[in-house]
């Protein structure tokens, strides 16, 4: 039997191609998106969304945590904790995960509803625990590749902002202000992290592993979208709540 031949590895800009040819695979492209996106969604439909979206949202800065006490890196360390408060804020009232309970108001969900997850669907928790657990136990900079779906996410917010507006006008316009926030805050995360895995993946196995941990990540957000697109009858008695 011949020796192995070693891959060479791609080069910043292949790994970058690579890396940004997984958005053809992002939940944007899901027929729950398309729908919302052409104002067909039904306001239970938007609040199943919201509710269990609020999983995933309370969960991400679990995931960057668990990043944290996985990277032996100071200065990494430093650049990313600010990821954590972006979502906790420092004080009460401010932050991703107040700006997601906000959204809830805006479409008749009381924060207590949000908290104590009754409305979260068994596809949706299993995709967010997954996600969390990948994060504590993968390498760091693989679970910072997973999170380049921030590449994908502003030009999906852009057209689903437009389309909120447009066609929930049911909806308090103050419960956007998350997906305004994350217009200015993912660009600038997603070019730090990916700035991190182009500089710190240089083997073949290390870049095909940040690959895939993207591919990874694309397929557990789809999977969250279906289960939600799915649903089931828990908030049926809110159709007729405007």
């Amino acid at each position: 039997m011949g020796e192995l031949i070693e891959q060479k590895p791609w080069s910043e800009a292949e790994l970058e191609d690579r890396l940004r040819s997984q958005h053809q695979a992002y939940h944007h492209l899901h027929p729950f998106h398309a729908r919302m996106n052409n104002g067909e969604l039904t306001p239970t439909e938007i609040r199943r969304w919201v509710a269990n979206r609020f999983y995933y949202q309370k969960n991400i800065p679990l995931k960057d945590a668990a990043i944290l006490s996985n990277c032996p890196d100071l200065a990494v360390r430093r650049e990313w904790i600010g990821r954590i408060i972006d979502h906790d804020g420092r004080s009460a009232n401010e932050g991703g995960i107040e700006a997601w309970l906000q959204l809830g108001q805006a479409v008749g969900l009381s924060q207590e509803e949000l908290l104590d997850e009754r409305y979260v669907l068994p596809g949706v928790r299993f995709a967010v625990d997954a996600y969390v657990n990948f994060c504590r136990t993968k390498p760091w900079i693989e679970s910072v590749a997973a999170s380049l779906t921030e590449l994908f996410g502003p030009d999906a917010i852009k057209v689903r902002l437009v389309a909120l507006e447009k066609y929930y006008q049911w909806i308090d316009q103050a419960g956007f202000e998350y997906f305004r926030n994350r217009l200015k805050q993912a660009p600038r995360d997603a070019r730090y992290a990916l700035d991190l895995v182009l500089q710190h993946c240089k083997t073949r196995e290390t870049q095909e592993r940040a690959v895939a941990a993207l591919a990874f990540k694309c397929d557990l957000l789809w999977s969250q979208l279906e289960a939600i697109d799915r649903g089931d009858n828990r908030l049926g008695d809110k159709e007729t709540r405007r």
